[in-house]
């Protein structure tokens, strides 16, 4: 009895991505969309709390992680839009948007943890409140949120240095959808049929000889 040895179509299985691969994929796609969302949601949230000295009372003050710094916010955007890009490139290009998305989430750990102490937003509302620009708020407290949208950065940094180590493994989007340099074949007419009037005005409209003179 003779054996045939089943070969696996070249297609089928090279087209498919390393177990490593598959794996990283999946938890860079994960840890850098729930980074983003946290960092988002983090940024809207309140910070820091204290009061102002007005006509000789205390007003309080609040102030949210927008109020203190933009960055956090602007970089999980960026970092959100660089893990998309990932899969629109190629090789060097790949590289670059992974070491972007890496960058997005250290940028948000540095802005979030040098905001879990800042005093400056509510100082700056002190001074609007009492109408003093010397005024400093008191009784300042902080938050825990800065240190979620810093935990938020640190999944978009995972996620980018996971792009970087397996990003080579990873797929991207089918070439048919990329143009390339060779033209288009042109679309032939069909043909005119001069016994058909409706055939004779549409080659007509498309400014066509439809006696083929």
């Amino acid at each position: 009895m003779d054996y045939v040895t089943a070969v696996p179509h070249p297609r089928s299985e090279a087209a498919r991505p390393a177990p490593a691969g598959r794996r990283s994929l999946a938890v860079a796609l994960l840890s850098g969309a729930l980074g983003a969302a946290v960092a988002l949601l983090a940024t809207r949230q309140q910070w820091s709390e204290g009061t102002a000295t007005v006509a000789g009372g205390d007003f309080p003050l609040t102030a949210s992680g927008s109020d203190v710094s933009g960055v956090p916010a602007a970089l999980a955007i960026v970092g959100l839009a660089a893990l998309v890009a990932v899969f629109a490139v190629r090789k060097a290009g790949r590289f670059l948007v992974a070491a972007l998305l890496a960058l997005s989430g250290a940028g948000i750990v540095a802005a979030a943890l040098l905001g879990a102490s800042d005093s400056g937003a509510l100082d700056d509302k002190a001074a609007q409140a009492s109408g003093d620009t010397s005024a400093t708020v008191g009784a300042l407290t902080h938050t825990a949120w800065p240190y979620v949208a810093a935990a938020g950065g640190v999944l978009i940094l995972l996620a980018g240095l996971l792009a970087l180590r397996y990003g080579r493994l990873w797929p991207a989007m089918s070439g048919r959808y990329e143009r390339s340099g060779a033209p288009r074949p042109r679309r032939r007419a069909p043909a005119v049929d001069p016994d058909r009037p409706e055939d004779i005005w549409k080659a007509l409209d498309r400014g066509e000889d439809p006696t083929g003179a």
